[in-house]
Parts: structure tokens; C-alpha cells; sequence
């Protein structure tokens, strides 16, 4: 059974720092591309950043030079270090491995003064 699971997310002043995490089991993230999503209130799921299992990396235009996407295949876990927070930025954040459509349950963000 594969499972991803998020943890790290919580509420945070515009400015600072969240680093979320995403536990994978019953598969090997070392050899997948991951990805982070979020969905805002009644916005559309959108892509936040990808890894590539050669840990290339893309963002999105509005996360660009704020959020860091790593991997750490030896814990099986990904990564997403969110610096410079904006109340923009406030989301349910999803992990997502594509090969598969594996989702997990989504960890929420509040940027607020």
C-alpha cells in the first residue's frame, strides 16, 4: 500500500519560514519524479515545484527564489523548504508522485499577520 504523508505545515507570519515534509512508503522516491501542489480556497490545484529522480528541479514563476524542493532518498522523504512566505501562499500543500497518481492528504498553510 503506498503512502504519502505531510507533515510541517501550520501558521506563519508573512516573511517567514516552513519546511514541509512528505514521507513516502510503499514506494522508492530514489528512482521518481515528485512534485509539491497546493489548492487555495476555491482555487484549482496548482503545481508548486517538481524533482526529478536526477534532482533537477522546477518551480513555479510564484514560488521562484522563495521555496527549495530536495529529496533525501536514504529517508524516503521529500522536501519543501518555504522561505519568505506571503499570505498568497496560503494553501492546502499536496505531495504528489505522477507515476502512479499517488496523492497524499494535503497539510495546511496559513501566512497571516
Amino acid at each position: 500500500q503506498v503512502q504519502l504523508v505531510e507533515s510541517g505545515g501550520g501558521l506563519v507570519q508573512p516573511g517567514g519560514s516552513l519546511r514541509l515534509s512528505c514521507a513516502a512508503s510503499g514506494i522508492f522516491i530514489r528512482i521518481r519524479d515528485m512534485g509539491w501542489y497546493r489548492q487555495a480556497p476555491g482555487k484549482q490545484r496548482e503545481l508548486v515545484a517538481t524533482i526529478s529522480r536526477d534532482n533537477s528541479a522546477n518551480y513555479a514563476d510564484s514560488v521562484k527564489g522563495r521555496f527549495t524542493i530536495t529529496r533525501d532518498n536514504a529517508k524516503n522523504t521529500v522536501y519543501l523548504q518555504m522561505d519568505s512566505l506571503k499570505p498568497e501562499d496560503t494553501a492546502v500543500y499536496y505531495c504528489n508522485a505522477p507515476r502512479g497518481g499517488y496523492w497524499g492528504q494535503g497539510t495546511q498553510v496559513t501566512v497571516s499577520a
